[in-house]
């Protein structure tokens, strides 16, 4: 079988960055388990799967417009340290959820510098505008059930998501 939309994958990997410092890996953990053709891994590493098998071991070099993306200007605001009000202590690198201006989505931004009570804040993923390397090693691919197709993801265990009606 082959890596192809509606399939299920399962993948070991080693992400580094340009330098070949390692980022992230599922090596000796679980493996990644994804479902091909709906957008749930980064566009770049899901083109370079596609027709894989089991068994397969790629190298695979990502600009970061196929990985996270460019950096996004838009995506970096410079508030009040207001804004967190009863937040004793901001540090570089904290996280917070947001509302989007349309109040309809959550976003991640993180703390990128504090200049007095200036606190610039970035929605950017932390990987955005870096190019990417993943070594992958494919394990399993199998059919999606109708529910994972219906809801655009893989399942496991006994409820979707963990929680039982998440994807309604």
């Amino acid at each position: 079988m082959q890596i192809s939309n509606h399939k299920v994958v399962s993948f070991q990997y080693t992400l580094t960055n340009a330098a070949g410092d390692i980022i992230d890996s599922s090596v000796g953990g679980d493996a990644l388990v994804y479902l091909h053709g709906e957008e749930n891994i980064i566009p770049g590493l899901e083109l370079a799967l596609e027709g894989k098998s089991v068994g397969d071991k790629l190298k695979v070099s990502l600009e970061a417009a196929d990985a996270y993306g460019e950096i996004d200007p838009a995506m970096v605001e410079v508030v009040s340290r207001e804004v967190f009000e009863g937040i004793d202590s901001l540090e570089v690198g904290m996280e917070f959820e947001t509302a989007t201006d349309d109040g309809n989505d959550i976003q991640f931004v993180r703390i990128s510098d504090i200049d007095g009570d200036n606190i610039t804040v970035d929605g950017n993923h932390p990987l955005a505008g870096k190019n990417l390397n993943f070594d992958v090693e494919i394990e399993d691919i199998r059919d999606a059930t109708a529910e994972e197709l219906e809801h655009g993801h893989v399942h496991g265990g006994e409820a979707c998501c963990g929680a039982g009606d998440c994807c309604s």
